[in-house]
């Protein structure tokens, strides 16, 4: 089994109870998007992060990475937080990711109470990577060089990693209430998408693509006359032009334009990324 190490942004600067609900609606949304995806996964959360141990780590991250509030997402080696295997762990983990002659790095980052500093992980680990790969006449180089190595200690575990698998970040769905999107053409389209990714659980009318959208949602519904007593707000796709006229006294609730200030090529281009997966 593989584990992923996946990150949040802007959730970090909620207070301390908003911040615990959005994290569990963030994990509930993994989960529903797992299982809508039929990839088998265990998840789990600890602190400021969230795992997801999978076989097939490659369709987990794909899956996972359409989540709206996971901002990144790390395959990782773990270990304990001793650092002697700390050490030995990284060693054994930079075989074959150096080549000859080339420069490296160790960025490290502790979380909770250790006999040792951040500084001292990276000094520690990189030595021993140093040590592994020394035939290869490598070098260590603070700035900028060929390879960097990422620690992170978190409690009684450490986690080694390499690459960040950037995602959509935003904010959780779910966690916005819920509002009225018309979707019949790729602004409407873009417009419900980006209020997703706010947070925002779209109830969808119109003759728009429905199923690019559900994509980011499992949970997607089609508005009829009972959901739509709960919605707080209408999205629509409309620019500057389409402004022209426009009489909200006929809406019963605010309108949202989120893709107002868009040219059509803008749309177009991220219409096209929706539908797929960007």
């Amino acid at each position: 089994m593989t584990i992923l190490l996946l990150r949040y942004a802007e959730i970090g600067l909620k207070s301390e109870p908003v911040r615990k609900r959005f994290e569990k609606q963030l994990k509930d949304n993994i989960v529903s998007m797992l299982m809508k995806d039929g990839v088998e996964a265990f998840v789990t959360k600890k602190g400021a992060r969230i795992y997801v141990e999978a076989a097939d780590p490659d369709a987990a991250i794909r899956s996972v990475r359409k989540v709206f509030g996971v901002a990144s997402i790390s395959v990782v080696e773990t270990c304990s937080s001793d650092m002697e295997d700390i050490c030995r762990t990284a060693a054994a983990y930079s075989r074959g990711r150096l080549s000859e002659g080339q420069t490296f790095a160790v960025d490290a980052r502790r979380e909770g109470s250790h006999p040792y500093t951040s500084i001292d992980v990276a000094r520690e680990a990189g030595s021993a990577i140093f040590l592994e790969n020394e035939h290869l006449g490598i070098k260590v180089k603070l700035t900028n060089p060929d390879v960097k190595f990422f620690i992170e200690v978190r409690d009684n575990m450490a986690y080694l990693f390499q690459d960040f698998v950037m995602c959509h970040a935003g904010l959780p769905i779910g966690t916005q209430g819920k509002v009225i999107a018309d979707v019949d053409d790729d602004r409407g389209l873009v417009s419900a998408w980006l209020v997703m990714k706010r947070g925002c659980r779209v109830m969808f009318r119109g003759s728009g693509d429905f199923e690019a959208l559900k994509n980011y949602d499992p949970e997607m519904r089609l508005c009829d006359e009972k959901s739509a007593k709960y919605a707080l707000a209408y999205v629509q796709g409309r620019d500057i032009a389409g402004l022209e006229g426009f009489d909200a006294s006929g809406y019963d609730l605010p309108v949202f334009f989120p893709t107002v200030a868009m040219s059509d090529e803008e749309v177009s281009e991220m219409a096209d990324g929706i539908r797929a997966g960007f």
